[in-house]
């Protein structure tokens, strides 16, 4: 059996992506959800990480914080694609199937639909967990600090920002994505992985699944714990779930369709794909 060491060339790496969108949007309702969940737990882990680390940039300066909060993070995406699990921004890939009518539309929506749900759930459940784990004391309440922070800052975005920041991230993220289709193993994976995910955290940009763990997570902390945040003398007047939804979730996720859907998925099955 012969086989090949070589990274994928983009033209295999399309009929990959393209094959895998297939086997993606054929999934059961319970395996996909279960999976999803999978992913969101998976991002919130990278997220909780990433707050850890940003209870310490204070002392750093705003470059080398701002990296070393992007590599921890790609905890999350290396968890999913190496583990195992299905993320909403990541399928946004599954375009490049239904555009060589592959899969339906229904095929297409149903996948998103169910994905973002289970994101949500895992994402949720995470940032649950960590809370009861009363995991925001420590450093003397500084990850808690950096949690509040982090959240009233997404709350406080203007729409336009904010899709234009989830168009940039979900470009990154997709990107990151179709290099792992280059992997021929579990270490090209980690190293497509680590740069574009590294470059999106440090940059600011938005992720819609990642913030369905950092903005309940603040939440959680203002509603069940009024004593931190007073001691904290954070703003939080914005910090509400209704802003979580409408200024943040909406024009991030947006954003990330836009980014992953078109910028990526949509160029590389033209540039690869379409017939001519």
């Amino acid at each position: 059996m012969e086989i090949h060491i070589d990274a994928m060339l983009p033209q295999e790496m399309a009929e990959k992506a393209e094959a895998t969108g297939v086997r993606k949007a054929g999934l059961s309702f319970l395996s996909l959800f279960a999976l999803a969940v999978l992913a969101g737990a998976f991002i919130g882990l990278g997220a909780m990480f990433a707050t850890t680390t940003a209870a310490a940039s204070s002392t750093l300066p705003y470059g080398v914080a701002r990296l070393l909060i992007g590599l921890v993070f790609c905890l999350g995406l290396i968890l999913v694609v190496v583990g195992g699990a299905e993320l909403f921004t990541g399928n946004n890939l599954i375009v490049m199937a239904w555009a060589s009518h592959k899969i339906s539309t229904w095929a297409l929506l149903r996948n998103w639909v169910i994905v973002y749900i289970g994101n949500f759930v895992g994402s949720l459940g995470t940032a649950g967990l960590v809370f009861l784990a009363k995991q925001y004391t420590a450093g003397g309440g500084s990850v808690g600090e950096a949690a509040l922070n982090i959240a009233v800052g997404k709350v406080n975005l203007g729409f336009v920002q904010a899709l234009a920041l989830g168009i940039l991230c979900n470009t990154l993220v997709c990107l990151a994505i179709w290099l792992t289709f280059s992997a021929r193993s579990v270490a090209d994976k980690i190293l497509a992985i680590i740069f574009p995910i590294t470059a999106f955290v440090a940059a600011g940009f938005e992720h819609s699944i990642a913030n369905m763990y950092f903005i309940p997570y603040a939440l959680l902390i203002k509603t069940f714990d009024p004593a931190f945040v007073a001691a904290k003398k954070i703003d939080l007047i914005n910090l509400t779930w209704g802003s979580f939804f409408l200024k943040n979730l909406l024009p991030v996720t947006l954003g990330n369709i836009l980014g992953g859907a078109v910028l990526v998925a949509a160029m590389y099955w033209f540039i690869y794909l379409r017939k001519e």
